[in-house]
């Protein structure tokens, strides 16, 4: 039977559109090639593991975090015998080539790979993804754990508290997410001790206009609002209660007009002010919610964007918390840590875990249209187990 807050697709089973061979047409192998050529990482001579084999064996490591080197080459291996030429295989290697293979490949081609491949996909056939006229787009950052080596912990660092040290160092990152499909489509990552806000810099190059992007109170400062608009996307971000936010003028909606400054003395001077409309609200019902919700945006028409629609699609940010638990807990796994031992390996199976949501959220997106649903009703953790399961099919095969 469908999970609570699932249906069941008639004359169409979800399962049936899932497999590795489906998801490497969502990241083509010619357009491997092309960026292998450009970043001159193209095998130079028949290998073992030529390098287009390895970036789909990092994106396979994805789903596999809790299996050996070699276990999971057996399972690519079989899922893609379609990209070998007819009658030819490739011999398991050995734990050292795979290694040696990866630090051949390098992380630049991955980087590209996903800056390139992965885009909003949403279609006006996928349901929840737009707010009338705007494209819903959700920024949000997070941690995640890396292997306890001495290269990771100096390029990376380590959090610390009043029990001491973390187990692990961690590396942040903050991505801008697609509401309606939960496609990540722009990331940056640092140091643990890199501010959100200087990574969130980072991302703003792929806004374009007809989005609307959501943000929480953390992220809202001058300039990164001015930088987040600059490409005329709309913006609608929380901001702290106490802001001080001067009524320039009374909308019929409740809303008001305001002005943000990048300091108190161009408050003081009305100088560089940038005209917001600010939208305060309350939630009855939260026993821990707060008393008032302030909400800024760029769309200043009342008329194009009641307060109280948008008060309400505001709670839709939480949607990226959903993919950061994807990726975290359900492709990586709970408690599991990225298993790279340098820092160039660990950014090269961040990207590979990158793609591999990426390719499961296109599949289960192509779904979702196909059965006239919203992507959000199709089960994440069912689509990994299916590609686990067909993967595994073959294993005891060797190819």
């Amino acid at each position: 039977m469908p999970g609570i807050g699932q249906r069941k697709l008639t004359g169409h089973r979800f399962s049936d559109t899932l497999s590795f061979a489906v998801i490497s047409k969502m990241i083509p192998c010619d357009k491997i090639h092309s960026i292998l050529s450009r970043t001159n990482k193209q095998s130079q001579r028949k290998r073992r593991l030529p390098a287009h084999i390895m970036i789909y064996y990092i994106i396979a490591l994805g789903f596999y975090l809790e299996s050996s080197s070699r276990e999971v080459l057996r399972f690519l291996m079989d899922s893609l015998r379609f990209l070998l030429p007819e009658g030819e295989t490739i011999p398991i290697a050995c734990k050292s080539s795979i290694s040696q293979a990866r630090s051949r490949l390098g992380a630049e081609p991955l980087r590209l790979l996903y800056d390139e491949v992965v885009n909003p996909i949403a279609t006006d056939q996928t349901r929840g993804a737009f707010y009338r006229q705007w494209l819903l787009v959700a920024c949000d950052g997070s941690t995640i754990d890396v292997a306890d080596t001495e290269e990771n912990e100096k390029e990376f660092g380590r959090p610390s508290g009043g029990r001491g040290e973390a187990a692990f160092p961690k590396m942040r990152f903050v991505s801008l997410m697609e509401v309606g499909t939960r496609v990540l489509f722009e990331t940056a990552y640092g140091k643990y001790s890199t501010s959100e806000h200087e990574l969130a810099d980072k991302l703003f190059k792929k806004l374009k206009p007809g989005m609307l992007v959501l943000a929480d109170r953390l992220f809202y400062g001058y300039n990164l609002w001015l930088k987040a608009s600059e490409n005329d996307a709309e913006l609608l971000w929380r901001i702290k209660k106490n802001a001080k936010l001067d009524i320039l003028k009374e909308l019929p909606d409740g809303s008001y007009l305001s002005k943000i400054y990048p300091s108190t003395t161009c408050r003081r001077r009305d100088e560089k002010g940038i005209i917001v409309r600010v939208i305060d609200y309350k939630v009855d019902g939260l026993e821990k919610g707060e008393p008032i919700y302030r909400l800024i945006t760029t769309i200043l028409d009342p008329s194009a964007a009641p307060a109280k629609e948008l008060a309400a699609l505001y709670c839709q940010r939480w949607g990226i918390e959903t993919a950061f638990d994807e990726i975290k807990n359900h492709l990586r796994g709970t408690h599991l840590i990225l298993k790279s031992k340098k820092p160039e390996s660990v950014i090269q199976e961040f990207y590979g875990l990158l793609l591999a949501h990426y390719a499961v959220r296109g599949v289960m997106n192509e779904s979702a249209i196909y059965g006239k649903i919203e992507p959000e009703r199709l089960s994440f953790v069912h689509a990994v187990r299916v590609i686990r399961r067909r993967m595994r099919a073959f294993s005891g095969f060797s190819p």
